[in-house]
């Protein structure tokens, strides 16, 4: 195991050695902690430090913060945080009293063994260990441990941090620690939605989400937090559909992060290969679907339009209306996986034994919504998911006719704008997930051509179809005196087209065209 002492940089030891020295200059006995100390053992790079101190904690905490030239926020009744700017960026030391009694008693309160560590402050950076529950031992075999059992009771968020840690770090779960997660599931929900939030989304982080996934599945989490997805499971699909709905689902997610990958050049720079290898050490569960989606959809057959996609998406960025950053954060993982969560609410049987899920898009909007609601998601990452649930299906359909009319087009970024250049994407992952391993049609290259269209036209043409609003919905209902529905949006539309086609241009000729179609509309009644 590595000693992360030998790599911290000269301004890290630095600070910890005057933070040890004003701790022994006050006569209280500090220690370092939790995961600073494990990220230490580890190897890995820390900015975030825990150290406790017998007694209270806060006003040692804003005198070192002084002594620092650092910045002092009480956090809450136990733990105060210092901040302290460095070149290397800012370091964070967060300055609690001791749970309990003793130090062995607040190691015992924590959660996993390789985070009840701890090891004297003025000796932290020689590493002398204070480890009465074996923890050093569980993290050099890189096991994942409770503390006791009643641990996930205390705090049931312990959970996701489990599956979190395993995800960051490669940790494998003991036997007793999986079956303590399973007994005590059903917890999970009684935790505030926004720490649910932070940790589930930090599990989509990493490459390998659908491996994630199928983790927390697997100990029973991923339905407590998405009971939506509990009639996914076994709900068979038609042809050419390879998985159930639940699978479906799970498959999009990783299809959506190779899509990423293709049209980005992978920010991160991990190889799809690299990337497989590392979600079967992560989370046990070996799948053939990265392998076929690498084969199907970054094969050199289709590299061009992938190409043209990332240039594309370049000059998006360049005009401040699409970010390719956007397509590796979670929120967008999280939008692929209720892609289609209108399908169990839409499942039906014809008479000739054939399965349907009728309007399941427009269903899955508001089930979208409401999930991603209660798990605290932001206005905007509750938007995007039920865009591409209400419209994930429209990229494919519109090459099934022939060729994409400029009214197809502008309808479909009228309706989504900018979130039209992710739909398109997720559509790609949503065809991909469909497929798995089997060999794709021409439909699929169809696909790939539709999406590269309506990037284009939008991305580089997108003044020709989506010229400047004529009238506004209020100028037209002023003028023409109506009352606010979906007539003055049918009217809207009306004049939308015509100005995208060149037979109007002004004001004046666009209200001409409105009380024309108004009149046509009202001699039909």
């Amino acid at each position: 195991m590595n000693g992360q002492h030998t790599f911290l940089d000269i301004q890290t030891r630095h600070i910890l050695q005057q933070t040890a020295q004003y701790f022994a200059s006050q006569q209280r006995q500090a220690y370092l902690v939790g995961g600073s100390l494990r990220n230490m053992l580890l190897g890995e790079a820390c900015s975030d430090w825990d150290i406790v101190v017998a007694g209270e904690a806060h006003r040692v905490a804003r005198q070192l913060a002084d002594m620092l030239g650092g910045y002092y926020a009480r956090m809450h009744d136990k733990t105060s945080r210092v901040i302290v700017k460095a070149g290397t960026g800012d370091i964070t030391l967060d300055i609690a009293s001791l749970h309990g009694q003793s130090l062995e008693e607040d190691l015992r309160a924590r959660d996993f063994t390789v985070n009840a560590l701890a090891a004297p402050l003025d000796e932290a950076l020689s590493l002398r260990l204070i480890d009465p529950l074996h923890g050093e031992k569980d993290l050099r075999a890189r096991r994942l441990k409770a503390v006791h059992t009643a641990v996930f009771q205390a705090d049931p968020l312990r959970m996701l941090r489990a599956a979190r840690l395993m995800t960051r770090y490669q940790f494998s779960l003991d036997t007793g620690t999986q079956k303590l997660i399973r007994r005590d599931a059903a917890l999970l929900p009684a935790v505030a939605p926004e720490r649910i939030h932070d940790e589930l989304y930090a599990i989509l982080v990493p490459d390998g989400a659908t491996a994630h996934l199928r983790l927390l599945d697997n100990l029973g989490l991923l339905t407590v937090l998405i009971p939506e997805l509990i009639p996914a499971k076994g709900m068979r699909q038609p042809r050419p559909h390879y998985w159930d709905v639940f699978e479906h689902s799970l498959e999009t997610v990783g299809a959506f992060e190779l899509v990423a990958q293709a049209v980005t050049l992978d920010a991160r720079g991990s190889s799809p290969d690299a990337q497989a290898g590392k979600e079967d050490a992560i989370n046990r569960v070996p799948t053939d679907a990265h392998a076929a989606y690498q084969l199907h959809a970054l094969n050199s057959t289709y590299s061009g339009y992938f190409a043209h996609i990332q240039n594309l998406l370049k000059e998006a960025e360049a005009q401040g209306i699409f970010s390719p950053a956007e397509l590796i954060a979670p929120r967008m993982k999280m939008a692929a996986l209720l892609h289609d969560i209108g399908k169990p609410v839409t499942y039906t049987i014809a008479e000739d034994g054939s399965i349907r899920f009728y309007s399941h898009p427009q269903m899955g909007a508001p089930v979208a919504l409401h999930i991603t609601r209660r798990l605290s998601a932001s206005v905007r990452d509750r938007r995007l998911a039920q865009q591409v649930a209400a419209h994930h299906m429209r990229p494919g359909q519109l090459g099934q006719d022939g060729e994409v009319t400029p009214r197809a087009i502008r309808r479909y970024f009228v309706d989504l704008g900018p979130a039209g250049i992710a739909v398109a994407l997720f559509s790609l992952a949503d065809h991909l997930a469909t497929f798995g391993p089997q060999p794709l049609t021409i439909a699929w290259e169809r696909h790939l051509s539709v999406v590269n269209i309506l990037l284009t036209r939008y991305i580089r043409e997108r003044d020709s179809i989506l010229p400047p609003r004529l009238l506004s919905p209020e100028e037209l209902m002023r003028r023409l005196k109506l009352e606010p529905g979906p007539l003055v949006g049918q009217l809207l539309e009306a004049i939308a087209e015509a100005q995208s086609e060149g037979a109007i241009s002004s004001r004046e000729e666009a209200l001409w065209l409105a009380e024309e179609r108004l009149s046509t509309l009202n001699d039909s009644l």
